[in-house]
């Protein structure tokens, strides 16, 4: 195994700086409630695949094609620790209502289909195209000291493109064949001071998506825990989340558990196959990255796992960032509050920029 490297934070952004120069693919991160940063550096700019889960290095998957996991090879692995840094209070932020009529009518269609018998939930999204003048390292480094409970990253690859996100959730952990996961869905503002009040639809919204992952696992696993829904904060949300254990079957291979996993009900919808077509039909832009996955893959030895669902996230291209939200559209969903839900997740990138 290729030890980490132990670096000053300084030497790890001017790395990352001399990447992006030269057009060389690398990563950096920082998974939740830690202090370390890493960077996964690939010295040349081939674009690698991975086809089966076993390489090493750190993938980037996009939300529809298991044939298309981008991999970045580990040629140099760098560790630092990140300080946390006062940050300068967030302005507040004026949302554009341009996008609304039409994120309503897709709702609106959401909802017919589930009224049809067809879906149960289908989770559908919008992108917001907004004009930047911060670097990729400064957004990266405003999103570390913003978000310190998410699982933070800066992506580029030149033949690929530049991502950025703080993801409250993971898609899951693999050590020593013990599986780790979550259910997460629902979403309200976080107020101060104040407990979530949470409504029938949301709890009904988590509870369908726990029972779907643990009928998707069922077969995969020896033993199989899913504890009970609680209420977590991530930036300025709650949402609903349940931890789910397992012990792998002997001779299980990593990628079928992936593929029982991805895409989770919380992006895509349940029957997943029937939402993932309805959202390619109606949603009228490519998520493509939004709402893949990403993580380490058997860096720290083989077998060993740490993937996250890419969610409040952002593509960056020169002067323009696309932020991109979307939420879950159960029988019980209301067009104009779906509408609010996508503004407040929007927040969470719009505030970083």
């Amino acid at each position: 195994m290729r030890y980490p490297k132990t670096k000053d934070l300084q030497e790890i952004w001017d790395r990352a700086e001399a990447h992006l120069k030269k057009g060389l693919p690398f990563v950096l991160y920082r998974k939740p409630d830690e202090k370390e940063i890493f960077g996964v550096f690939q010295s040349n700019s081939a674009l690698h695949h991975s086809k089966d889960f076993t390489e090493k290095g750190f993938i980037f998957a996009p939300f529809d094609s298991e044939n298309n996991v981008i991999l970045i090879q580990p040629d140099e692995v760098w560790e630092g620790t990140v300080r946390a840094e006062n940050l300068q209070a967030t302005p507040a932020i004026s949302l554009d209502e341009s996008g609304k009529e039409a994120h309503i009518d897709l709702v609106r269609s959401g909802i017919k289909e589930i009224e049809k018998g067809r879906l149960q939930k289908v989770v559908l999204s919008r992108k917001i195209e907004v004009p930047i003048s911060k670097s990729p390292i400064k957004i990266f480094k405003t999103l570390l000291n913003t978000y310190p409970t998410a699982f933070g990253y800066l992506f580029h690859h030149p033949k690929v493109g530049t991502w950025c996100g703080a993801t409250p959730e993971t898609l899951m952990k693999v050590k020593d064949k013990k599986l780790l996961t979550m259910s997460l869905a629902a979403t309200l503002p976080y107020v101060a001071n104040e407990k979530p009040n949470w409504g029938s639809k949301e709890i009904e919204e988590q509870q369908m998506v726990s029972e779907y992952i643990g009928d998707k696992l069922a077969h995969t696993m020896e033993r199989l825990e899913i504890d009970d829904a609680e209420s977590v904060k991530a930036g300025n949300l709650w949402h609903l989340r349940s931890e789910v254990r397992g012990n792998m079957l002997p001779n299980l291979k990593v990628s079928e558990v992936i593929r029982a996993l991805h895409p989770t009900p919380a992006v895509c919808g349940i029957p997943t196959d029937e939402a993932a077509r309805f959202i390619q039909a109606n949603e009228n832009y490519q998520r493509t990255f939004y709402t893949g996955f990403l993580g380490e893959l058997n860096l720290k030895g083989q077998g060993e796992l740490s993937l996250f669902v890419n969610l409040r996230c952002m593509q960056l291209d020169n002067d323009k960032a696309f932020v991109f939200v979307g939420g879950g559209i159960t029988e019980a969903s209301d067009p104009e509050s779906e509408w609010v839900e996508t503004q407040n997740k929007s927040k969470t990138m719009l505030g970083i920029l």
